[in-house]
């Protein structure tokens, strides 16, 4: 059985690879994050992925099937009964969620508001479903005026707090939303978010990279919880510290983009011997998906594939590399809601030249199954792919043998 010293899990927020059986019921019928914008903005250009086998997963323009991937490739469903990154993460580490956060899209109900009141010690504005930079336009000068922070929310399970650096600290900012997720964890509400932002009324209002976090705590142990319970290295880049409420994790390094959090990755794999480290990747979800901006979204998987190639590069025979997403955000899908998707699954490692087939697996829990079984390690619900890499490792050493040679380092 192979033992890997390091793994890499990259999650792409919001890449999905087409719509789950179940998607009429969220009014997704036709999503695919993926295969859309390839459709829409494409044909793209992204050789390394190519290579690695992301057309075997679903059609893209621009990035046909590959004859012979470097990397195992599938795709996975979502069991959990939502299509959040707060529950895709969780599903990720084992926990699947029966029933869906709560969504207040009309607004929060007057005891909700009422706790706020009291714990910011002044009245909000807002309290409507609405996009974060248009709100602050148009509620900025106001807030700014009384001192009241704005609050809003949209069709995920978000409770939204956004105000001015100036006139309310982030600290102080930081210091409303913490109460406040204890008073929403009974309305199972899924995350409580800090929006910070400067700016004026003259030039316009913008958000800062200040933004934080609060999620419900899982209700029970994910996999980072067992794997730092056996003093195995998890490091986190991103948002996964707030997703996980900081669970399981030694160390973290918060990013704004993707572009900082794909430096932030490859500085922290320099420094590891072994353990965990856990990225998500924000920007395709954030800055492009909930935007509807599907040029945006594929100029920034080039931005990715670019970065693979020199990362690739970077890992050890010894390391395993797994590319995944947590759901889906279809740009070209009408609404601003995430979308119920397959999620794309790559697994690659220098010690296999050529990957396989991982299926369509049932359930995001493969994942944590396959790094706790790495790590001699058993609990998640999930079903390991390590025998899988295994198999295909064993028949690449036999091959070579029988040939006189050793495996080549697979060039992607």
């Amino acid at each position: 059985m192979l033992e890997f010293q390091r793994v890499v899990l990259l999650v792409l927020d919001g890449v999905g690879c087409g719509a789950l059986p179940d998607a009429d019921k969220f009014d997704d019928r036709g999503a695919n994050t993926l295969g859309n914008i390839g459709s829409t903005a494409g044909p793209l250009s992204l050789p390394t992925l190519h290579g690695m086998g992301l057309g075997n997963i679903t059609p893209l323009v621009g990035v046909p099937p590959c004859a012979n991937p470097k990397a195992a490739w599938g795709k996975m469903t979502e069991r959990s009964a939502a299509k959040d990154s707060t529950t895709g993460h969780w599903e990720i580490g084992g926990v699947v969620m029966s029933e869906p956060f709560r969504v207040f899209a009309d607004g929060f109900p007057s005891e909700i508001m009422s706790s706020f009141a009291r714990i910011a010690g002044t009245e909000p504005l807002g309290n409507v479903p609405a996009s974060g930079t248009e709100i602050i336009q148009r509620l900025g000068p106001e807030h700014v005026r009384t001192g009241n922070p704005i609050v809003y929310t949209s069709t995920d399970s978000v409770f939204q707090v956004a105000a001015h650096e100036d006139v309310i600290p982030v600290e102080r900012l930081y210091d409303i939303c913490t109460q406040m997720r204890e008073v929403l964890d009974e309305y199972r509400i899924g995350r409580v978010i800090a929006r910070p932002f400067t700016g004026n009324e003259q030039h316009g209002y913008v958000r800062t990279s200040r933004r934080r976090d609060f999620s419900m705590p899982p209700p029970k142990p994910t996999m980072l919880d067992m794997l730092q319970e056996h003093n195995i290295e998890v490091n986190a880049v991103g948002k996964i510290a707030d997703i996980f409420c900081g669970r399981g994790i030694d160390t973290h390094v918060s990013t704004a983009s993707n572009t900082e959090g794909m430096k932030a990755t490859q500085a922290l794999l320099q420094k590891m011997e072994r353990g965990l480290l856990f990225t998500n990747l924000i920007d395709f979800d954030m800055e492009y998906g909930h935007r509807r901006d599907s040029i945006g979204f594929a100029a920034a998987l080039e931005e990715l594939d670019s970065w693979l190639a020199q990362f690739l590069l970077q890992m050890r025979e010894s390391d395993l590399l797994i590319i995944t997403a947590d759901h889906g955000c279809d740009p070209t899908m009408p609404g601003t809601d995430h979308t119920r998707e397959y999620v794309p699954l790559l697994v690659y490692t220098p010690l296999i030249p050529e990957g396989a087939d991982l299926g369509s697996r049932a359930t995001f829990a493969d994942i944590g199954a396959t790094i706790l079984q790495n790590f001699a390690l058993r609990g998640s619900i999930g079903s390991s792919f390590l025998e899988q890499l295994s198999s295909v490792s064993e028949m690449t050493r036999k091959q070579a043998s029988e040939h006189g040679g050793s495996p080549a380092r697979p060039q992607v």
